[in-house]
């Protein structure tokens, strides 16, 4: 299911983004219930900017997801990008009774992607709450395009998990959601990993406000500075500036590996604005992922920071490649909660 020129891009970190967003979702592994989180502290609320709020955005029930690269099962060297929804429907998942009931007599290719019926749509789309007048809003927050495409316009399609029997099939085998593009050259698929989509009624995303971090080395009296003591060894330490901040980062070491990563913000006036701890203890199965202008160049670039949704505070991300559960997008505010991205994560 995975094209091998994709294997060996993500085996050089080429778009290694993807151990974030994008490697969880082309295998498709079981999400757990535990998920992987920074931990928040010590958060100056009047040194903090928000966005302006273009149009207000309700974030009471709110659902981000990222982007699943696919091999073509038509043509290898082509992809199919998809939108797995399966993390957030209740219930038995919509796949057609002819689907499951014949599967004796299907080949692996009929099994492997199908479309869904307008009976299996209908139930899909309830399930998740959503309608044909609404739409889907991809954010490429890298170069900063932005793409909305009516619900009514995506084909509503079901593609077989790897990890699944296909001899003895259940609907839970089966990732269900919408085909955003299929047959695309793996040349494309690049600019699907540093996105992120969201089913609406209204764009819920910043324009032109994220960067990359680019990290360099910071001195030691940084760490004496801004980070507490720890029972960990401390290691290097990292600097970089977004506007009016400036984001230290620490490494924390247990028996010569980095196992621990503190980052504390300050503005202009020295003051701490956040501090957040992002912990392999807390991770499954997870590692820290390179940090541009440390470990990487800039075709690998993992980090992100910057204004990404309306009405809220800056967000940081893409420290942790994770193994299971999903990645999550974290607030420079302790009042402001983590956005996990559904990323239908099963193995």
């Amino acid at each position: 299911m995975i094209n091998t020129l994709l294997l060996r891009k993500m085996m050089k970190f080429k778009t290694a983004a993807a151990l974030v967003f994008f490697q969880l979702v082309i295998v498709g592994c079981q999400k757990e219930e535990k998920k992987t989180a920074a931990t928040e502290t010590k958060i100056k609320n009047d040194t903090i900017k928000t966005t302006k709020a273009e149009e207000k955005i309700d974030y009471s029930d709110f659902n981000i997801f990222n982007l699943s690269v696919i091999s073509s099962a038509e043509k290898d060297s082509d992809i199919d990008i998809f939108i797995s929804v399966s993390d957030i429907y209740k219930g038995v998942q919509p796949v057609p009774e002819n689907i499951i009931k014949n599967h004796k007599q299907m080949t692996y290719e009929e099994l492997q992607h199908f479309d869904l019926d307008a009976p299996s749509r209908k139930k899909l789309l309830n399930g998740i709450h959503l309608t044909e007048n609404d739409s889907l809003y991809i954010y490429e927050y890298w170069s900063n395009k932005l793409q909305r495409i009516p619900v009514s316009r995506l084909k509503a399609v079901a593609y077989l998990s790897p990890y699944s029997d296909s001899e003895d099939l259940d609907p839970d085998a089966y990732m269900m959601g919408f085909q955003v593009a299929a047959h695309q050259k793996t040349t494309e698929y690049d600019r699907y990993i540093n996105a992120i989509a969201y089913f609406g009624n209204k764009n819920p995303f910043v324009a032109n406000k994220m960067k990359a971090v680019k990290w360099q080395k910071a001195g030691t009296d940084v760490s004496k500075k801004y980070f507490s003591h720890s029972k960990l060894t401390q290691g290097n330490t990292y600097q970089t500036k977004y506007e009016n901040m400036t984001y230290y980062l620490q490494d924390y070491l247990e028996e010569g590996n980095t196992v621990e990563r503190r980052l504390a913000v300050i503005n202009d006036h020295q003051e701490k604005m956040a501090e957040k701890t992002f912990s392999l203890a807390e991770s499954d199965g997870g590692e820290f992922l390179p940090l541009y202008g440390i470990d990487t160049d800039e075709a690998n670039i993992f980090q992100y920071t910057g204004y990404l949704f309306k009405g809220k505070p800056p967000v940081i991300f893409g420290f942790i490649a994770q193994s299971f559960g999903c990645p999550s997008i974290s607030f420079l505010d302790k009042n402001e909660k983590d956005f996990w991205i559904n990323c239908d994560n099963r193995h």
